[in-house]
């Protein structure tokens, strides 16, 4: 039985659905450096993922595709989500950011557009945003 099939719904199986797909993302040149393994690790701290969903989801067969939304505004969401836990810390490493960018890749986005996407979701998520931006994203919601 796939681990995420143990939760039928709710946060944690959508945290550990991101977490499944960024092992695989890490997995996918075959072997998970130490590097990447110090990054999931991190990611599954965030994510409140256990020891054993841990080893379970890195089980070599255990190989989990990206879901891609049909509706840009769904991939939007799920990035919005993962930016959520990835800066329950306020912080985002460089590799943390490189794995995020496969995952937008992933999600569908070109390459260029992923890391646009990538730099505006850091500069609003670390309150860096020019005030123009600001002031746009306020009004828009009034």
């Amino acid at each position: 039985m796939p681990i995420l099939d143990l939760y039928e719904h709710g946060d944690h199986r959508k945290n550990l659905a991101h977490f499944a797909t960024l092992a695989s993302l890490a997995a996918i040149d075959g072997e998970i450096n130490p590097k990447e393994k110090a990054i999931l690790e991190k990611f599954a701290f965030k994510l409140n993922i256990t020891e054993a969903e841990i080893k379970e989801v890195m089980k070599k067969e255990n190989k989990y595709p990206i879901e891609t939304p049909h509706s840009g505004e769904k991939r939007y969401k799920r990035l919005f989500e993962f930016f959520q836990i990835i800066f329950s810390d306020h912080d985002i490493e460089e590799g943390e950011r490189k794995m995020v960018e496969r995952y937008a890749i992933g999600l569908g986005f070109s390459p260029k557009k992923a890391t646009e996407i990538i730099d505006k979701s850091i500069k609003i998520f670390t309150g860096r945003i020019p005030f123009e931006d600001y002031y746009e994203l306020v009004k828009r919601e009034v």
